[in-house]
């Protein structure tokens, strides 16, 4: 492996690592009693789809622009690959990128809703995960 494909790895990797966080904060909001912040729930699992789209992108040498649109990232995605079209829905988490951070910009996330969107970044994770896999990415080893 030269130095620009060790550098790109360990891109991916930092990425993969961000996001994976993401998920897990979410998934450990669900666990809070009482009041659970739902709102943030759903926003980390946007978060966590986001970084493990732009993660392949990284990977394949891809420019992505600056942007939380996941119809956007799939559609970059989509130009290497057919897996994304499977992830349609995933697109819905784009609403939470914005929305839940700030006071009067959408409604109240329900506890399903944040359930829903973390099943969906964790059906993001796992087809990226695959594909990378499947392509030769070796969680930054050679």
């Amino acid at each position: 492996m030269n130095a620009v494909e060790r550098q790109t790895n360990r891109k991916v990797v930092q990425w993969l690592e961000f996001a994976d966080e993401d998920l897990r904060f979410a998934g450990h909001g669900l666990k809070i009693k009482g009041d659970c912040p739902c709102r943030l729930i759903a926003y980390h699992a946007q978060q966590c789809a986001e970084k493990h789209l732009k993660a392949y992108l990284v990977f394949h040498g891809k420019d992505f622009p600056y942007t939380h649109d996941l119809q956007e990232l799939l559609a970059e995605c989509a130009e290497i690959a057919g897996w994304p079209k499977e992830l349609k829905s995933a697109r819905e988490l784009t609403y939470y990128a914005i929305s839940t951070r700030y006071p009067g910009e959408a409604e109240e996330v329900t506890r399903k809703e944040a359930v829903s969107a973390l099943e969906l970044a964790k059906k993001v994770r796992d087809a990226v995960r695959k594909a990378l896999k499947e392509e030769g990415f070796r969680n930054g080893n050679p």
